[in-house]
């Protein structure tokens, strides 16, 4: 019996790619160059979007697209963004912006369960007739439903992701081979509701590419690697060129959803990005993985901020950018570290009782944000230092949890190196981290003999808000949640 693709990549999972390139002959039926290619895609896929990687008839011919491709639950953010824009009735000329559903409260919001919570399009797919007439008048269209253009489709996750909330998508790829692979996977998934493109995104060509296709939102990821293979960070560098392109976008759609580096300066895109709306900082298992813009051709105020981590996401007030001048507010640090202390300031372990205090360090995406005053204005912890990203109160609130680490103080030491080496013998397995003091985190961990391992942290850092300013160790124990 023939062996089908499927169940070569189901037989092959594990193997070594390089030995099954070299025994080709022994598979003339199978694509091999192919089959490796996908076999070596679908392992980064395993954690980063399982849904396709429990498909083993999925095809991926190319590398690069793997390792650029959404995770499931960051496609899915985005998707839950553009869902909620439409149930808020956009395009109204006035709405508070949020991402959230209509009934969230607070200042920060917890998605249960998997996240965006879906809303189940329609049961019968739409079809060209249906588009093309709903297109030509605004007025005879359903209003829940919901078109997205994805112009530069990639692998297609991100347009996988709009297909489950949206009546109808449209997804565009400028390289043949792979928008050919992924209609071919959309197959495979079962998703019907997507209309394929393979044409050039550019100057002149907008409305060819949509081919009267008529968008609630445009969606754009643009690659960020020259033709040469070097990387590029200008919004201009990138292909397609967003700058060049927004006028015929704006023309198309309102609303024009961009996706830039998370290493992308958020102050310079705002500058040069016309009508941003909203800035989303999307992080997913403590890192920053995406820096969303929401770009509303009728908006001309300041945009609103959102930090995304895992299931979660708040409002961060003010403009959005990394201006490190939060203030330093000397108060309830100074009750921690006394002045001229020499001795260390032992904080008990057991049950909660005041004198108590715990330590919470904020992740990647808040502090790209350029949230670095947000938990002492919004939630009253104490910043250790203007230029010490670390807070100490006597609690950190529920709602600022998902959006860092905390930890329970033990106790608070002179940073010498006497006390270093005393910390390595009762501590030999803790994480040592250093922040605003002249080592590095490798050379404290030297200095301690600490091994990487365990929920005890030690944290050498200079301490401004303290009656006696100086270089401090924190020796603390990780604190989990339910919710982490």
């Amino acid at each position: 019996m023939e062996m089908t693709f499927a169940d070569f990549i189901l037989q092959h999972d594990s193997d070594d790619p390089v030995r099954l390139l070299l025994s080709r002959d022994k598979y003339p039926d199978i694509d091999i160059d192919l089959a490796v290619t996908t076999l070596e895609v679908r392992r980064k896929l395993r954690t980063k979007v399982p849904e396709w990687y429990a498909v083993q008839s999925l095809i991926y011919p190319f590398r690069l697209s793997g390792e650029q491709c959404s995770s499931s639950e960051t496609a899915r953010y985005k998707a839950s963004l553009a869902l909620g824009l439409r149930l808020e009735g956009i395009p109204p000329e006035t709405v508070a912006a949020r991402p959230l559903p209509p009934q969230a409260a607070g200042p920060s919001q917890r998605f249960e369960g998997a996240l965006p919570p879906i809303i189940p399009r329609g049961s019968r797919p739409i079809s060209p007739a249906d588009s093309a007439s709903a297109g030509r008048s605004d007025e005879r269209r359903d209003p829940s439903s919901l078109r997205i253009a994805d112009l530069t489709g990639g692998m297609g996750v991100d347009s996988w992701a709009f297909a489950e909330v949206a009546e109808e998508v449209l997804y565009n790829e400028m390289q043949e081979g792979l928008a050919k692979a992924t209609e071919r996977n959309f197959k495979e998934l079962g998703v019907e509701n997507v209309r394929f493109r393979n044409c050039r995104v550019e100057p002149g060509k907008v409305e060819e590419v949509l081919d009267g296709f008529r968008p609630d939102v445009i969606f754009l990821d643009p690659a960020r690697r020259a033709e040469d293979g070097r990387k590029v960070f200008l919004i201009e560098d990138c292909q397609p060129d967003v700058l060049t392109l927004l006028p015929e976008l704006f023309a198309a759609s309102r609303l024009v959803l961009l996706k830039l580096s998370p290493m992308a300066d958020i102050t310079m895109a705002c500058k040069r990005l016309p009508h941003v709306r909203e800035v989303h900082v999307v992080a997913a298992g403590g890192e920053c993985k995406e820096l969303l813009f929401l770009l509303d051709r009728e908006w001309n105020g300041s945009p609103s901020t959102f930090v995304v981590e895992g299931c979660s996401v708040m409002e961060i007030p003010g403009q959005a950018g990394n201006d490190e001048t939060a203030p330093v507010i000397p108060c309830k640090a100074a009750a921690v570290i006394p002045s001229g202390a020499k001795e260390s300031v032992v904080i008990s372990t057991g049950a909660k009782r005041s004198g108590e205090i715990c330590l919470f360090e904020p992740g990647k995406a808040l502090l790209k944000a350029g949230a670095f005053d947000l938990p002492c204005e919004r939630y009253g912890l104490t910043k250790l230092g203007r230029h010490t990203h670390l807070f100490v109160g006597e609690s950190v609130p529920e709602e600022l949890r998902p959006f860092g680490k905390t930890f329970e103080v033990l106790e608070v030491l002179p940073l010498n190196n006497r006390t270093l080496k005393e910390a390595g013998k009762r501590y030999p397995q803790a994480e040592v981290t250093a922040r605003n003091i002249s080592m590095t985190s490798d050379l404290l961990r030297k200095k301690s003999g600490c091994t990487s391992g365990g929920d005890v942290h030690l944290f050498g850092t200079r301490v401004d808000a303290a009656v006696d300013p100086g270089n401090y160790l924190f020796i603390t124990k990780r604190q989990t949640y339910g919710n982490d």
